[in-house]
């Protein structure tokens, strides 16, 4: 066994695959491969990851990804059906198909604990074509990571996520003491300063938590969005899916967790929230094409 092996748990019936971030003699730390867990293990409990087993995760990971990608593209289509152009714009005489006009989706402001996952993200972000900013913030500079890009970055919809879980070798464990999370306090804290910064739930969303994380004290500390209700495991990429779907919710509408939860890979007991105006807007006219417009300077 070595750093950056894949590898999964005996004791737990090889259910999630893991990468050995460290050794520490007869102890391993483990961060998920597909699931966004961090947790410790024996390394006699170890055992390698087959390349088949791997393999095979990682389609049934990307088939639901597209099978997400395609719902999220078909629900922007009904959004555009359920409200035409021209009911955005009174006055306006040309038909539907024919108004010039330009998107402003949400923009996305993206900390993440894993630089794995951050990747992957920023990749999606970029598929699902929402404008987002990324970096890579350990769990326990996030706060200050907040109070520092937010003024900066300005986004409309902040995301908060890296590694949590349960933690195990407690005598008395208690679900609701944020003691009892590895990173669920970290996460709090990054959660207050967005809402130092913007406190107003519809001008900035807040979507913040990993696995296991403790949710009622996300909401409580302003997230619009958080994981986990049901104290599971949430897949890699359902933060980004909460926050598509926000950048490109009309900011005429609300979305509530139902509208979330079928792009989600662990749905409700993953993820839950509270309505939340979306952030998309629609201009006109269209952007012109600068290299071809012919201008009379005005200017000496």
């Amino acid at each position: 066994m070595k750093t950056g092996d894949l590898v999964v748990r005996k004791s737990y019936g090889g259910d999630i695959t893991f990468r050995i971030e460290g050794i520490y003699k007869d102890m391993t730390l483990l961060k998920g491969v597909d699931y966004r867990l961090i947790a410790d293990s024996p390394v006699t409990d170890l055992v390698n990851a087959t390349a088949s087993t791997v393999k095979r995760r990682s389609q049934q990971a990307h088939i639901k990804m597209l099978q997400s990608v395609e719902a999220l593209e078909l629900d922007r289509r009904r959004q555009k059906e359920k409200r035409p152009l021209d009911s955005l714009f009174p006055g306006t005489s040309a038909g539907n198909g024919n108004i010039s006009h330009f998107e402003v989706p949400g923009k996305v402001l993206h900390l993440d604990g894993d630089p794995n996952y951050l990747q992957k993200s920023m990749t999606l972000y970029r598929q699902l074509r929402v404008p987002a900013e990324g970096h890579y913030i350990q769990e326990g500079s996030m706060a200050d990571a907040v109070y520092r890009l937010l003024p900066v970055s300005r986004p409309d919809i902040i995301v908060v996520t890296g590694h949590d879980g349960v933690l195990k070798n407690l005598k008395h464990r208690d679900l609701y003491s944020l003691q009892s999370y590895k990173n669920s306090q970290n996460f709090v804290n990054a959660v207050k300063n967005a809402r130092q910064y913007e406190k107003h739930l519809d001008m900035l969303t807040v979507v913040a938590g990993a696995c296991q994380s403790h949710f009622e004290a996300l909401i409580g500390a302003g997230a619009n969005f958080a994981s986990s209700p049901g104290r599971i495991m949430i897949h890699a990429l359902d933060p980004v899916y909460v926050a598509a779907k926000a950048s490109y919710t009309s900011i005429r509408d609300t979305l509530s967790i139902a509208d979330i939860a079928p792009h989600t890979m662990t749905g409700t007991e993953g993820l839950g929230g509270i309505e939340t105006r979306g952030s998309y807007r629609v201009g006109m006219p269209d952007w012109k094409d600068l290299s071809t417009l012919q201008v009379t300077p005005s200017v000496i």
